[in-house]
């Protein structure tokens, strides 16, 4: 997993557009996009671009290695997503 979405995300959607890979889920065509609090990035699919970061207007997605303590949990949460 090269990058987490934290809970400041506001599923704007830039993050998916900018992504190469659309490794950023769900996206607004997919079933649970209207239910789930966040989005998420596939922790084995993304290939650590960088280019969600630069369009997050929330500063919500980090690369995993800067996560701080209190964020720590939506690690699992990203990869729980995906499983």
């Amino acid at each position: 997993m090269a990058y987490v979405i934290t809970d400041t995300c506001t599923k704007d959607e830039h993050c998916i557009e900018a992504c190469p890979v659309a490794c950023i889920h769900p996206t607004k065509d997919e079933a649970d996009f209207a239910t789930v609090p966040q989005l998420y990035v596939h922790p084995t699919e993304c290939v650590d671009c960088g280019a969600c970061i630069t369009v997050c207007p929330t500063n919500s997605i980090m690369a995993l290695e800067e996560v701080p303590a209190a964020l720590q949990p939506f690690i699992e949460k990203n990869a729980a997503y995906f499983n």
